[in-house]
């Protein structure tokens, strides 16, 4: 199915939330998931659905000072 993944159009097949984050080999602990405007809490990504024409972006939190 096609979604808008970070501004960008891609093909995916995850179900939910979290099977997107496991394609993409991403480490949970510092990121942020906002599904269609909403943020998405990490003990919900399971329940979140990924749904043709989704927007989805996921923005990794760095560190520094």
């Amino acid at each position: 199915m096609k979604i808008r993944l970070n501004g960008r159009e891609a093909d995916v097949t995850a179900e939910n939330v979290a099977d997107l984050v496991s394609a993409y080999n991403l480490d949970t602990g510092m990121m942020v998931v906002e599904k269609n405007g909403s943020i998405v809490h990490r003990e919900d990504y399971r329940a979140a659905a990924v749904s043709e024409g989704d927007v989805i972006e996921i923005v990794r939190i760095v560190g520094g000072g």
